[in-house]
This record gives structure tokens, C-alpha cells and sequence, in this order.
């Protein structure tokens, strides 16, 4: 997609299979870009094809991969293209092409609200860091439209027009021919629900696990798997202890390819409090008709054939869970594929690199 006297570079803090790197890798993928990485993530990393030229700029920390960073910039001309999806780095760059140090063009991506995720010194620590670098920034891509609404609230020197709301791309195909691989324990015979992402407070597992048990009675041989791994777990295993839920909640750590759980599970669900845009929805929605979400995010309002609750409510998680799981046929299946056919990665590459060329 880019040409041969452009070249197109793709910068992250690690390569950890979360949701902001995978869309760098879709991204870089559409248009056979390169890739960037501060550190190496200490266990299984982002799966790169071999096309892509690939470089990890330290195994030890990403402060080290900032340093080492800047040298190999400077060679990147005014006609390359420089993307990054993480505030500090996206600020990092910014200030760098505003004394003009980096040449190139700059695409920052907003990972997440941080003006509305956090409060006091570390809010206040973003907005510095911000002013510092996303005035040179020459395009700012939102995932929806409140996050554009929020970063302008919050930013008010930053001009609209610089400014492009495009949600998420999704590589559905990719995901379908994943998930049909098969599970190869014991979670095969289970009838279960499927959740997955970090084990943090904004990922709303504790809520999940409470709405669990209120549905428990009416499906006592269903199972709560939840894939991820994360600093809340002690916390949660609590949770579950003291709801007498050990035997029918399990968190089952990291798992490389969570699509077979998800075409397999009898409901997935997103039980998110606040999120950028939660990527993962769009993966369920790939292999599984039965998908519950909160409303954790802007956008998932008008996401079609997929039930949808208000965020950090036990008893509507459980009533739309319960709901679902009695659905027997699959539900606008056809709907969705149409939904997600439209996020595709060259057309999410594509908006990107149109709206640069108009804005600048």
C-alpha cells in the first residue's frame, strides 16, 4: 500500500499480544510496514509474520529502548511515516518531531481515555506529558467518537481537524481460522462462559464472577473460565472463595490463543468498566454469536447482535447472561459478519493513511 520511497514504521513499548499491539501489527501488515519494539515481552510475544521487518530494541527495559530509540529515528525523512499507540511514546515522538529532531510524519493512536481513567498526580502527569508532544503530532487516531469528545476536553490546543475517529480493525479471518483449533485439556468437555483480558479492576471480573453466581442455580454443570493473568488475581480468588464458586470458576493464567474458548463457549462475555475500545469483543463476535458486552466504552451502543448492559451492575450482567444463554439458535450471525467485514485492517489502514494525506 505505501511506496517504495516511503517507508512506514510502527514503534510499540513491548510486544505483549494486548489489544493496542495487535492493531500496529494489523496496521503493519496492510501496508508491509516495519516494526519497532522498546523491550521484549518476557513470555509469548505478538506472533509476527516473517514479512515484517522486526527489531526489539532491549530485553531489559523499556527505558533502555527509549534511549536506543533515538539514534534511529534521525534517518526517517519527511516523507516516511512514524505510528505509535501508546500516550508516553506517542508523547516521547511528538516532542521529538517539535524540535525537529524526527523528520517523518507522526500517526499517534489513543490506546484509552487516560483523562477519564485517572485522577490526581498521575492525570495531572498526563496532561504535561500531552502538552509536551501531541501539538507536532500531525494525526491523532481515536477508536470512537467519546474518546475524540474526552481527548479534545481534555486538550483543548489540539485542532479537530488533526483529529480521525476510526474504530478498530478486526482480522476476522484470521480469528475463524484460529479458533479452529482444538482444546487439548480437559476444558473441551466443560459447557462454559469465556471471558478474557488483564486481571485489573477496569476489566470488571469481579462483577462478572458476582453475576455468575446469580445464574448458577439455573446452570449448575456450567462453568466461568476467564483467560488472561494480571496483578488482581489474589484479589479475585477471594472473590471466588468466598462465593463458594472454586469448583465452577477457573482463571486459567495467559493463554496464546484464546479462539477455540471463544467459538466454544455457550455465552462470552465483556464485562468491562471502562475501556478504550475492548478489542476482544470484536474476537468473540468473530467465532460466537452468543456475546453479552457492557457499555465500557463509546461506540458498543451501536454494535449490532450483541446484548448490551450498563457498566458495574451485578444483577443486569446477570438477567442479559441468562438471557443469552437461552437463545438455542444463533442470532443474527450474518449481521455481525457484516459489522465486522466493515473493520477489516486494509480498510482501517486505508482511512488512516487518506486522512493524512488530506490533513497535511
Amino acid at each position: 500500500m505505501n511506496t517504495a520511497a516511503q517507508r512506514m514504521i510502527f514503534i510499540s513499548l513491548t510486544d505483549a499480544p494486548n489489544g493496542a499491539e495487535n492493531v500496529l501489527l494489523m496496521m503493519a501488515t496492510a501496508v508491509n510496514g516495519e516494526m519497532y519494539f522498546l523491550k521484549k515481552h518476557a513470555f509469548t510475544g505478538l506472533k509476527i509474520s516473517e514479512r515484517i521487518p522486526k527489531r526489539y530494541l532491549s530485553k531489559k527495559t523499556i527505558f533502555l529502548g527509549f534511549v536506543k530509540l533515538i539514534p534511529l529515528l534521525r534517518k526517517y525523512k519527511k516523507h516516511d511515516v512514524v505510528m505509535s499507540t501508546h500516550p508516553y511514546l506517542n508523547a516521547f515522538l511528538g516532542f521529538l518531531k517539535r524540535i525537529g529532531y524526527l523528520r517523518s510524519k507522526l500517526i499517534v493512536r489513543e490506546c484509552t481515555s487516560v483523562f477519564t481513567r485517572f485522577t490526581g498526580i498521575k492525570k495531572r502527569i498526563y496532561q504535561i506529558i500531552y502538552r509536551m508532544g501531541y501539538p507536532a503530532v500531525d494525526l491523532v487516531v481515536c477508536q470512537t467518537a467519546l474518546m475524540k469528545i474526552q481527548l479534545i476536553d481534555h486538550n483543548r490546543f489540539l485542532s479537530k481537524k488533526n483529529i480521525l475517529v476510526q474504530p478498530n480493525p478486526i482480522d476476522f479471518n484470521k480469528i475463524i481460522a484460529k479458533s479452529a483449533q482444538p482444546l487439548i485439556n480437559g476444558d473441551a468437555k466443560l459447557d462454559f462462559i469465556c471471558s478474557a483480558g488483564r486481571l485489573i479492576p477496569e476489566k470488571g471480573f469481579s462483577i462478572l464472577i458476582k453475576a455468575f453466581k446469580l445464574i448458577q442455580q439455573e446452570h449448575p454443570k456450567l462453568k466461568l473460565l476467564v483467560l488472561g493473568e494480571g496483578k488482581e488475581r489474589a484479589s479475585l480468588i477471594n472473590i471466588i472463595q468466598e462465593n463458594d464458586l472454586s469448583d465452577s470458576v477457573f482463571l486459567k493464567g495467559q493463554i496464546d490463543n484464546p479462539a477455540p474458548y471463544f467459538k466454544q463457549a455457550k455465552l462470552c462475555v465483556v464485562s468491562s468498566i471502562k475501556e478504550g475500545f475492548p478489542n476482544v469483543l470484536l474476537e468473540m463476535m468473530s467465532v460466537n454469536s452468543a456475546v453479552v458486552s457492557t457499555l465500557c466504552a463509546g461506540g458498543i451502543s451501536e454494535i449490532p447482535a450483541i446484548a448490551k448492559v450498563e457498566v458495574n451492575n451485578v444483577e443486569a450482567l446477570a438477567d442479559a447472561m441468562g438471557k443469552k444463554l437461552k437463545q438455542n439458535q444463533p442470532q443474527n450471525s450474518e449481521t455481525a459478519m457484516q459489522y465486522l467485514y466493515g473493520r477489516r485492517p486494509e480498510i482501517f489502514a486505508q482511512s488512516i493513511l487518506n486522512a493524512l494525506q488530506q490533513h497535511n
